[in-house]
């Protein structure tokens, strides 16, 4: 059967509204059960702390201490194999060298590269940065769509087609895909934002090849950029960007997404598409797009930004629910795991307000620090919360995506070409330890009832 255009079927019919209820009506399970059964909604228990489903050696996030047997939060730690994330930007911020691909180096084989090693893995991140003939016209600029994660899931997805060992799951092959895929995933994500931008919002376009000369962070402003120009300080804070973001645990939701999809068995596209639809969801990836979009309700709210009182104001009306999306939450402030501090927010902070000044954005600066320090006061008033309440990564990373002039729609993208690099070593610890595919319970409440004919339902 033919399409009808002149229907739209993307409206919301009155019988999908009808089915829609009928949706609510049987699919409300009561939330006291979760309790009567012990369950750990979010894979959690009921102190927020992470079930235990697997093991890792790639990276660690420390929260809490024990002293003298007891849990106690202390100042947040993220550690990539090991080596301590804030010695790791100390030590390339020190030499003036870009960082992601040396950390990539090292989530991927677990030690820090030397000189001739991190020469060598460069050139091939540099071999496989080349896109297949004809795929930026044929895939990319033939469906441009708002949504960059999809046009970045869909490339991926394409990019199997493209693959002759595309099932082929054996470490040495999958390696090669992994490499690949970060290697491409810049490109792919510019590239894909250049035909929206030309094709939805009319504007120019602009296709710029990548230079084998420049780091990951530098090709990304060069390729993005209608002139190809940045400075020394904006690629340096995007490279730093990359580094925080790369890897972060194996219980966050994209990369135990990966491991999940891997254990079935499946190849390297599906599993990056699927972390990629998990990483684009607001709870997770997008998060600091909500910062961005809460702090320019806040600007336009808030008279006077060096008003404290009309700034605690704010926030009080957001976690009233009166405020911004009206959603009760103060957006990059707070995290699953950290308490005291988040770690890359730390060290992202002492950069921030450099490029602020650079950018003469210095007043915008001193509000989110207004904010950052306020917040926890008001949290802990209002909520009755004595749990330490930081700032976290999406706090600042936002502010950082704008006044490096990133348009919005690729925050989440930035984000996977960076966390590409932990997916990618997961993956391939999942297939080094092959064990079960992972399977957890659910238990069924419903009731159970006797069939009905047809002829005999009301």
């Amino acid at each position: 059967m033919p399409i009808d255009k002149s229907i739209d079927y993307s409206a919301i019919t009155p019988e999908i509204q009808a089915l829609s209820k009928q949706c609510q009506e049987h699919g409300r399970i009561d939330p006291e059960l979760y309790t009567k059964y012990d369950v750990k909604r979010g894979l959690r228990d009921l102190n927020g702390n992470g079930v235990l489903t697997g093991l890792t050696e790639i990276s660690e996030i420390m929260a809490f201490k024990v002293v003298d047997g007891v849990k106690t939060p202390c100042e947040g730690k993220l550690f990539y194999r090991g080596v301590d994330v804030e010695e790791i930007v100390r030590g390339f911020i020190k030499e003036k060298r870009f960082g992601f691909e040396e950390t990539v180096y090292l989530l991927l084989f677990g030690t820090l590269p030397t000189k001739e090693q991190l020469e060598e893995f460069t050139k091939q991140l540099e071999f496989y940065r080349s896109l297949p003939t004809n795929f930026v016209r044929d895939i990319i600029m033939k469906a441009p769509s708002a949504d960059m994660m999809n046009t970045l899931a869909r490339s991926v997805l394409t990019l199997y087609s493209y693959d002759s060992r595309a099932n082929d799951n054996s470490i040495d092959n999958v390696l090669r895909q992994s490499l690949q895929l970060i290697a491409l995933f810049p490109m792919l994500s510019v590239y894909s934002y250049q035909a929206y931008n030309h094709y939805v919002k009319d504007a120019s376009l602009y296709i710029h090849n990548p230079q084998p000369e420049l780091s990951t962070a530098e090709n990304i402003l060069y390729t993005l950029r209608p002139d190809s120009k940045y400075t020394e300080l904006e690629a340096r804070i995007l490279d730093l960007a990359l580094v925080l973001h790369a890897e972060h645990g194996g219980g966050n939701n994209s990369t135990f997404t990966t491991h999940v999809v891997t254990s079935s068995g499946t190849d390297t596209y599906s599993t990056i598409a699927a972390a990629l639809g998990s990483l684009k969801g607001p709870k997770h990836g997008g998060a600091n797009i909500k910062v961005v979009q809460m702090f320019e309700d806040m600007k336009a709210t808030v008279t006077d930004w060096k008003d404290e009182e009309q700034i605690e104001a704010y926030l009080r009306a957001l976690l009233h629910k009166e405020a911004f999306d009206k959603a009760g939450l103060i957006y990059g402030m707070g995290h699953a795991v950290y308490s005291l501090s988040d770690p890359r927010a730390n060290v992202f902070r002492h950069f921030v307000e450099d490029l602020a000044n650079a950018k003469q954005r210095h007043e915008e600066y001193e509000l989110y620090a207004a904010v950052e320090r306020l917040a926890p006061k008001v949290i802990g008033e209002e909520r009755r919360i004595y749990k330490g309440v930081a700032a976290n990564i999406d706090f600042y990373s936002g502010f950082v995506y704008s006044m490096l002039d990133l348009p919005l729609e690729l925050y989440t993208p930035i984000f996977a070409i960076s966390r590409i690099a932990g997916w990618s070593a997961h993956r391939i610890e999942e297939l080094i330890n092959a064990g079960k595919i992972i399977r957890p319970a659910y238990m069924n409440v419903s009731e159970r009832v006797e069939y009905v004919p047809l002829a005999q339902r009301g």
